[in-house]
């Protein structure tokens, strides 16, 4: 796949608030850019809100949004539609990213909530993507998520996945581990998976920890070190789709800074051994 028209490249951090002077003071060199929810950051003052401005100055950002609730049969909050639209423009943010779930019914649930896959679902939630992308005045990349139950299941979750990606005309947001997570969870193959996603679309990808309740059943925690399956996973996609910008997160039992740095590095290290062997096989 063809990134150099893309806003980011190579490996980035989500950043969160507990380091965010430790970044202001001393930026990892290794980080090519960062990811924020704005929902976290958008109305934020003082001193922290002087400093998340003064690295927006510096470094590349991107934006992961938390509460659009595009699966859900409430109304979309136009009103915060705008108001990330005026954040992005404030902070040079070119791109933003949404997951494919909802979180609202008559108020917040305070959790991402699976979406039926059928038909009507795929129509409804397609919609309402496009409506944001035409208040935003530009396409949003659409997270794959995890899921603990498929109530109402009429097509498998890739097949609903690529008809919402489609009727919306969106870009895609691979999450490597919500993938690995649902293949154990779920029983399917992950590589299957992995090769059904419509590679044009890539604009980056996630990669993260998570919790091992049983042999056959994974939580999406974001609290853990990336495993090993998860890492070979994305080696797999790199394989298939060449190099795309690739981001760790982390939100909670977060380790010293050098410890997320080193799992950034093996994101880099990844990115570079693809390049080198792709430009053996091209020489």
């Amino acid at each position: 796949m063809d990134t150099t028209t893309q806003p980011i490249r190579d490996a980035g951090l989500g950043l969160r608030r507990s380091f965010l002077s430790q970044i202001v003071a001393e930026p990892p060199p290794d980080v090519s850019f960062y990811e924020i929810a704005p929902e976290n950051w958008i109305t934020l003052g003082g001193k922290l809100g002087k400093q998340f401005r003064a690295l927006t100055e510096r470094f590349t950002f991107i934006c992961h949004g938390l509460s659009l609730s595009l699966g859900s049969t409430d109304a979309l909050d136009e009103a915060f539609i705008h108001d990330i639209k005026a954040f992005m423009q404030q902070h040079q943010i070119k791109l933003y990213s949404e997951h494919l779930s909802y979180c609202s019914k008559d108020g917040h649930l305070y959790d991402l909530m699976p979406i039926p896959f059928t038909q009507e679902a795929v129509t409804h939630v397609a919609a309402r993507i496009r409506r944001v992308q035409d208040i935003l005045e530009q396409k949003i990349a659409l997270e794959n998520v995890s899921y603990y139950a498929a109530p109402g299941q009429e097509m498998a979750e890739i097949d609903f996945f690529n008809a919402v990606v489609e009727d919306a005309d969106c870009a895609v947001l691979i999450d490597i581990n919500n993938i690995y997570v649902n293949s154990i969870n779920h029983g399917y193959d992950a590589e299957a998976f992995l090769k059904a996603i419509p590679a044009t679309r890539i604009a980056y990808a996630h990669i993260a920890g998570h919790y091992l309740e049983a042999e056959d059943f994974l939580v999406d925690t974001h609290g853990a070190e990336v495993v090993d399956p998860v890492w070979k996973l994305l080696g797999k996609a790199y394989e298939l789709y060449g190099v795309f910008p690739t981001l760790l997160e982390r939100d909670f039992n977060i380790p010293a800074m050098d410890e997320l740095i080193r799992e950034v590095n093996i994101i880099k290290t990844m990115q570079s051994a693809w390049r080198q062997h792709h430009a053996q096989q091209s020489a």
